[in-house]
C-alpha cells in the first residue's frame, strides 16, 4: 500500500499515474503482455491487458506488492513526443499491438506526433517502463497516492466483442489512507447489498441459461414486490389524471420507420422477424404505439393534456458483455406515459412530473439526487438528432426555465439528449452512496409531427401537441435491483412480498397459527406458515434469512391468551399482540 502523500495533487493525474505504476508492475512480472488502455475512472482506475494466462484473485496481492515497489523508487514520470511514424515502428519493435493500432488510428486522423511517458529513475536516470499516453500524470510514483487493486474482469478491445477478450485489473485510489479505507468499506457494503446475490438468495428472480441471458424469470417474490409498485403508480397516476392502456410486444418495420427508430435506435432493437413477407420487430419502446392512440380519434384542445400510462414490456439488444443484473437487462417492464399537451401547458406538466419524482423519492427514502439535463450537439443534426434547430433551442429552453423556477438540483450535459428532443434522468444515490440512473423525463418536439399527430385548437385551427415521455420508477428490473440494495434485501412491511411468517412452536400449535393465518387473510396481508417439524429456533433463523419483517411466534402462552407474539426483524425486539391490532399496525405501514 503507498504511503499517505503530503503534496496536494490532481486526483485524476493521480490515479492515471496509478494506471501505469499497474501497467509497469504487469510488464515486470509478465514481460510479454500487451498493453491496451488504463485510464482514470471514478474511485480509481483500471488498465487492460493481453497476458499469456489468465489471472486469478491471488494474483492481485503479488501485483500489488510489485506496485508498491515502484512506488518507493520515487520514479519521475517525463514526457516526451515522438514523430508519428517513428512511433508506430518503435511500438512494433516492442511488440505492442494494441498500441499500434491506436497511433495508426491518430494518424488517419492527422495526428503528427504521438505523446509518451517514461518513468525514470531519480538516481541514474535509467528509463524503467516507456508507455504511449497523453496524461497528465504527477511528478513522480510517490505522488500517486493511496491505492489498492480490487477485482479483474474481462473487456472486449475496444469494446467491440467481435475483438479480442482482454484482462481488466481495477483498483481503486484516494489522496488519503482515510478516503481508501473508508471507500473499501463502502465496497464490502456494496458486496453485503449485492442484488445479484439477494435476489437469489430471497428468491425474487433468476436468470436460465435455456430462457437466454439478460431475460429474468420473476419469481412469487418478485412478482409481489412488482404487483404493490404497479399498485403504487397506478393510484399515483390515476389521481394524476393518467388513463391506462395497453399495447402489443410487437410491431411493423413501418412503424418504427416512421417514428424514426429507424435508423437511430437500431443497433439496440432485436434483429426483425419476417411474417408473411413484412418485418415486424419487438417492442423497443412504448411511445409510437401510444401515438397511434393519441391519432385514433379526433382530438382537440379541450382534451389535451391527454396521458396515456402503460406497464409496458419492452424489449432491447444489450451486448452481452454490457447485461448487468437487473440493471442491464433485455427484457424490461417500464413504468411508461406519454403526455399529450399544448405549448402553454407543457410548463405545469413537466413540472408536475418532477413532483411526482420528489413524491417516488419520499415515500423510498432516496435522500440524494440530482437531474442530468441532456442537451443536443449542433454540430450532429440530421445525424445523431432530428434537424429541427429552432424546436431543439426554444424546447430546451423551456425545460431549462421549469427546473431553474422550480429550484430543482441539476446538471447539464451537452451531446446525450434522446434524437427526438432533450431529456432528464434521474440520478439517484442509495443508502450506502452507490448511483444509479433511475428515471427519466424526455421531451419529444419531433415524432408527434411525423406521425401527423393533430388536434384543433381554440381558434380552430390544426395544431402538433408536444409530447413528454416519462418513467418516474424506469422499470421493474432497474428499479428492484435498486431497491435490493437500498434496503439490503430487507423490505419495508409495505414492500415486503412476504411481509409476516406464522412460526408455531410445534405440531401442537398449528390449529391456532391457521386460525392466525385465517385473519390474515382476511386482511390481505401478505403471510405464510412454518409448520415444518423444525425446531422454533430454527424457524426464527431461516425467516431471518429470508429477511421477512414480522415473525408470528404462537405457542402454548399465544394460545392461551389469545394473542400473538411479534418479533421484528429491524427492531430484534418482540412484543404481544391482539390480531386485530397487528393487523392494523400492517395496514398503516402499507399507506404509503
Amino acid at each position: 500500500m503507498a504511503k499517505k502523500s503530503e503534496q496536494k495533487v490532481d486526483v485524476e493525474a493521480m490515479r492515471h499515474s496509478c494506471s501505469h505504476v499497474l501497467a509497469q508492475a504487469v510488464m515486470q512480472m509478465f514481460p510479454e503482455a500487451k498493453l491496451a488502455i488504463g485510464p482514470a475512472i471514478d474511485n480509481g482506475f483500471y488498465y487492460d491487458f493481453d497476458l499469456p494466462r489468465t489471472l486469478i484473485p491471488e494474483d492481485l496481492p503479488l501485483i500489488e506488492k510489485k506496485m508498491n515497489q515502484i512506488v518507493k523508487q520515487n520514479q519521475k514520470f517525463v514526457h516526451k513526443a515522438e514523430p508519428v511514424d517513428e512511433s508506430i515502428k518503435m511500438l512494433k519493435k516492442a511488440g505492442q499491438i494494441y498500441k499500434v493500432e491506436m497511433a495508426e488510428d491518430l494518424k488517419k486522423e492527422g495526428e503528427k506526433e504521438i505523446s509518451f511517458y517514461e518513468n525514470v529513475m531519480q538516481n541514474d536516470g535509467g528509463v524503467t517502463f516507456v508507455d504511449m499516453c497523453k496524461g497528465p500524470h504527477v511528478e513522480s510514483t510517490i505522488r500517486v497516492g493511496n491505492f489498492k487493486l480490487t477485482h479483474i474482469a474481462g473487456a472486449y478491445w475496444k469494446g467491440d466483442e467481435k475483438n479480442k477478450m482482454l484482462q481488466r485489473i481495477y483498483g481503486v485510489c484516494f489522496p488519503t489512507r482515510e478516503e481508501l479505507d473508508a471507500h473499501l468499506k463502502m465496497i464490502e457494503e456494496a458486496k453485503r447489498r449485492d442484488h445479484r446475490r439477494l435476489g437469489k438468495d430471497l428468491q425474487i428472480f433468476i436468470f436460465d441459461d435455456d430462457v437466454g441471458p439478460g431475460l429474468p424469470l420473476w419469481m412469487p417474490n418478485g412478482g409481489a414486490i412488482i404487483e404493490v409498485l404497479e399498485k403504487l403508480a397506478k393510484k399515483m397516476e390515476s389521481d394524476a389524471g393518467y388513463v391506462r392502456v395497453r399495447t402489443p410486444h410487437l410491431a411493423k418495420e413501418s412503424m418504427y420507420r416512421k417514428s424514426g427508430h429507424l435508423p437511430y435506435y437500431e443497433d439496440s432493437m432485436f434483429p426483425p422477424m419476417d411474417v408473411d413477407g413484412v418485418k415486424y420487430y419487438l417492442k423497443a419502446m412504448n411511445c409510437p404505439h401510444h401515438h397511434k392512440i393519441f391519432d385514433a380519434i379526433p382530438r382537440s384542445y379541450r382534451d389535451l393534456p391527454l396521458r396515456l400510462a402503460e406497464y409496458g414490456t419492452c424489449y432491447r439488444y444489450e451486448q452481452t458483455g454490457e447485461l448487468f443484473g437487473l440493471m442491464r437487462v433485455r427484457s424490461l417492464q417500464m413504468n411508461d406515459a406519454h403526455i399529450y399537451c399544448t405549448k402553454e401547458q407543457f410548463a405545469s406538466e413537466f413540472k408536475a412530473v418532477n413532483e411526482m419524482y420528489l413524491k417516488y423519492f419520499k415515500i423510498f427514502g432516496i435522500e440524494k439526487f440530482v437531474m442530468r439535463f441532456s442537451i443536443h450537439d449542433p454540430k450532429k443534426l440530421g445525424k445523431k438528432y432530428v434537424g429541427e434547430p429552432e424546436l431543439w433551442k426554444k424546447t430546451e429552453e423551456m425545460v431549462r426555465n421549469v427546473l431553474i423556477k422550480t429550484k430543482t438540483p441539476y446538471i447539464e450535459v451537452p451531446d446525450e439528449a434522446a434524437f427526438y428532443g432533450p431529456k432528464i434522468d434521474v440520478q439517484v444515490w442509495s443508502a450506502i452512496g452507490r448511483e444509479f440512473t433511475l428515471a427519466t423525463n424526455q421531451v419529444d418536439f419531433a415524432v408527434p409531427k411525423r406521425f401527423q399527430l393533430k388536434y384543433i385548437d381554440e381558434n380552430g385551427k390544426e395544431e402538433t401537441p408536444l409530447c413528454i415521455h416519462r418513467a418516474p420508477l424506469g422499470t421493474h428490473e432497474r428499479f428492484i435491483g435498486f431497491l435490493i440494495e437500498h434496503y439490503a434485501g430487507a423490505f419495508p412491511a409495505w414492500l415486503a412480498p412476504v411481509q409476516a411468517r406464522i412460526l408455531p412452536v410445534s405440531e401442537k400449535f398449528n390449529k391456532y397459527a391457521g386460525e392466525v393465518a385465517g385473519e390474515f387473510k382476511k386482511a390481505d396481508l401478505r403471510f405464510e406458515v412454518d409448520d415444518s417439524n423444525e425446531s422454533l429456533g430454527k424457524k426464527i433463523r431461516n425467516a431471518e434469512l429470508m429477511k421477512i419483517p414480522y415473525m408470528i411466534v404462537v405457542g402454548e402462552k399465544e394460545v392461551e391468551s389469545g394473542k400473538i407474539s411479534v418479533r421484528d426483524y429491524a427492531t430484534k425486539k418482540q412484543e404481544e399482540y391482539k390480531v386485530d391490532k397487528f393487523v392494523e399496525k400492517v395496514g398503516k405501514e402499507s399507506e404509503v
